[in-house]
């Protein structure tokens, strides 16, 4: 069996590759239970963010990890160029990074972890995570939290959504007397409402499928509640729109901003679309007056974010690679651990058969007796099976370790 890492992030393939794979968390179950039932596959999670999809899997060893996930995925022939596939070690330092934040656009951003224990969890209750992708995952949580505890890399983070209130700033200067719509009211939209008020916005406006999620978020925040189903009528009072939906179709299309333009009298508007499928039409950026930047816009903002902070990263990447090994050594012990388990089973039951066995012939013994002849049986089965279990820890790690293996198994008929 072999641990394997593959798909695709924000550093290998562009935004509108990543959002046609974008998995709602109503299809989670679903996909756990096509992944399970993919050939050669054992075990499985799928984490599915703005910024990354991949699939972690328990393989058989015949199996190509990349074919695997290629077979799996939609659009395989599109996505086979940005494909980035990490096997044993690398899978495991990979799947580590990650939890850490390491690997994110936001370097100490918080959010990635939450959202790989959510796909944790999901996969738990679909049955899909087994012993070993358990150990290996849990060891990541593990892994995040001392780098959090050890390091300064969660230091005034910012996330997705600040870097898109970053970008509005730089923009327009002050935001003190902008207009700002949010569409959508999740997590990432109630972040940006938050730096937003920070950086002193007054007039924010809130609209969300779900009604009383957009009361929630604009009451933080004094704002005003826009209808879902009429929101494009108000759309020329907002200088600023950020979109963060799990919409899977364009919310603002040309005819919806060419429109708002008019009744603004072409006055610009600015667009920031963080959510991954993207909620905005990128067809918008051709009309004059309308600047519409995308999640993958936002690289600049968090390059300076990162800058401040690479003392931070360098001593969680140290603390990463001794994890690797110390797992990895954990998990060798797992190859050799059932044998010696069967080994000492094994003595245990000639040992406790031969006691029984001469037990009769030796007449009626106190318990004193009987204490001494158990711990005497006990002490030489002990010596006799310290040279063989001595042997095969020394075998962890060994390239070569299998026929010592396999001698100790004939030996002692194993």
């Amino acid at each position: 069996m072999k641990l394997a890492v593959a798909g695709v992030s924000y550093k290998t393939a562009p935004v509108e590759i990543r959002e046609h794979l974008a998995v709602a968390p109503a299809q989670l179950a679903q996909e756990l239970a096509r992944l399970r039932a993919a050939p050669g596959v054992k075990e499985g999670l799928i984490l599915s963010t703005c910024n990354r999809h991949e699939v972690t899997m328990l393989l058989e060893d015949s199996v190509d990890p990349a074919r695997c996930v290629l077979d799996f995925l939609p659009n395989s022939e599109q996505l086979a160029p940005y494909l980035a596939v990490h096997e044993g070690r690398e899978a495991v330092r990979h799947l580590f990074r990650v939890a850490a934040s390491l690997d994110s656009m936001v370097v100490g951003e918080p959010q990635i972890l939450g959202q790989l224990k959510q796909a944790y969890q999901s996969a738990k209750e679909v049955g899909t995570v087994g012993s070993l992708l358990d150990t290996v995952v849990t060891s990541a949580f593990a892994v995040a939290k001392r780098v959090r505890r050890e390091t300064e890399i969660g230091a005034n983070a910012v996330s997705v959504s600040f870097a898109a209130v970053e970008l509005a700033r730089e923009i327009f200067g002050s935001l003190r007397d902008s207009r700002i719509l949010l569409i959508g009211a999740g997590k990432m939209s109630e972040l940006a409402a938050r730096n937003l008020h920070r950086q002193g916005a007054r007039h924010i406006y809130v609209t969300n499928r779900t009604y009383e999620r957009s009361v929630e978020v604009a009451k933080l925040f004094r704002g005003w509640i826009l209808d879902f189903q009429t929101f494009k009528q108000s759309l020329p009072i907002a200088d600023i729109i950020i979109t963060s939906t799990a919409a899977t179709h364009y919310l603002l299309t040309p005819p919806d901003l060419q429109r708002s333009l008019r009744a603004r009298r072409n006055k610009p508007i600015f667009l920031i679309d963080i959510a991954v499928p993207r909620n905005i039409d990128p067809a918008v950026n051709q009309l004059d007056n309308v600047f519409l930047y995308d999640i993958d816009d936002l690289q600049h903002v968090v390059e300076r974010n990162l800058a401040g902070r690479q003392s931070a990263a360098q001593k969680a990447e140290r603390i990463v690679e001794e994890e690797v090994s110390r797992l990895e050594e954990r998990l060798k012990v797992r190859e050799v651990a059932p044998l010696i388990v069967a080994l000492q089973g094994n003595l245990e039951r000639i040992r406790a058969a031969e006691w029984e066995r001469v037990r009769a012939k030796l007449g009626p013994l106190t318990p004193e007796q009987e204490e001494a002849i158990e711990g005497l049986t006990r002490s030489i089965v002990k010596k006799i099976a310290h040279g063989p279990i001595a042997e095969l820890r020394r075998q962890v790690g060994v390239e070569e370790s299998q026929p010592v293996m396999e001698t100790i198994k004939r030996i002692f008929r194993l």
